[in-house]
């Protein structure tokens, strides 16, 4: 499936994406359906062994739900476990409250490892979301605080992200899951023309993420994948590309060495220095990552699950 000969990452991999949580303790509601298997615990302890083994030395790990109390905990657990070198958190961009929320993270335990914000807009009714004017408002703080954006968009969120970044040039921008193109489906016709308008401004970044879970989950091949890839890099090239792996999420579909071995596969055409900067080098300027270690520890609280 993964393409066995292809060279891999040169080592030190830096994953942009992945997520902790106990759905046994908390509510997450998009855990329904064919994602009912996630509501189970996945802690940082669960996730170091795939890191040790593939020289993962850092990691972001990214909110799952609309909650500033598991922004909270996220935060505290990235305080405590060595790997966790960002969070992407989540505050209410509606909220007249949003910046005295903020500023309660970054004052918290942790807060120094809040890294950016995150909002599902592909969850909202409104395919337009994005472009309200409390939303605009508050988004064009960030870049004043130090924090980027990612945008969970799908193609129905694309036209609004596309205005969204011309409006708010100084905020850096990073689109999850290369937008969610529809693999299993064949893809639709608006996906890569949108993708590029997107990566054709230069405050948007791109995560090469999550596409396992676009594809059939029954029978993917990472030749079901490369098409996408190739857009994806050919629309934001090595330098604002960055692997994030989407565990547990990709726990579905497939395990963390079989999404990280696709992802070396998709890209074994680049050059090794290329290939440096989509695992490790995006991922670390765009986030403005700290971390020193080369091998990852589970955590000073192995039973954490935040």
């Amino acid at each position: 499936m993964t393409g066995a000969g292809a060279p891999g990452p040169p080592g030190g991999v830096v994953d942009s994406h992945h997520h902790l949580w106990d759905a046994v303790r908390a509510e997450y509601p998009w855990m329904t359906g064919p994602f009912e298997p996630l509501r189970r615990v996945y802690g940082p302890a669960d996730l170091a062994p795939s890191l040790v083994r593939n020289d993962v030395v850092a990691t972001v790990v990214v909110q799952a739900r609309a909650d500033l109390a598991e922004t909270e905990e996220l935060l505290a657990c990235a305080r405590r476990t060595s790997f966790l070198a960002g969070v992407v958190g989540w505050a209410d961009l509606t909220s007249a409250r949003w910046r005295d929320d903020v500023a309660g993270l970054t004052a918290g335990p942790g807060g120094e490892r809040l890294v950016g914000l995150r909002h599902g807009a592909a969850d909202e009714p409104d395919p337009a979301w994005l472009l309200r004017d409390d939303v605009g408002r508050n988004l064009r703080e960030l870049a004043g605080l130090g924090l980027t954006f990612d945008l969970e968009i799908t193609v129905r969120e694309l036209p609004a992200a596309i205005a969204l970044v011309g409006r708010h040039p100084d905020v850096r921008f990073v689109v999850d899951h290369g937008a969610k193109p529809p693999i299993a489906t064949g893809g639709v016709p608006d996906w890569a023309p949108g993708v590029t308008a997107l990566a054709a401004a230069p405050n948007v970044w791109c995560k090469l993420s999550g596409l396992v879970t676009e594809a059939d989950w029954a029978g993917w091949a990472t030749a079901d994948l490369r098409p996408y890839v190739d857009t994806l890099l050919t629309a934001f090239g090595p330098a604002r590309l960055m692997f994030g792996s989407d565990w547990p999420v990709c726990e579905l579909v497939a395990g963390y060495d079989a999404v990280l071995a696709a992802a070396a596969d998709c890209l074994a055409g680049l050059s090794t220095a290329e290939r440096d900067q989509v695992f490790a080098r995006t991922a670390t300027e765009f986030y403005g990552l700290f971390y020193g270690l080369r091998t990852p520890h589970p955590s000073t609280d192995p039973g954490a699950t935040r």
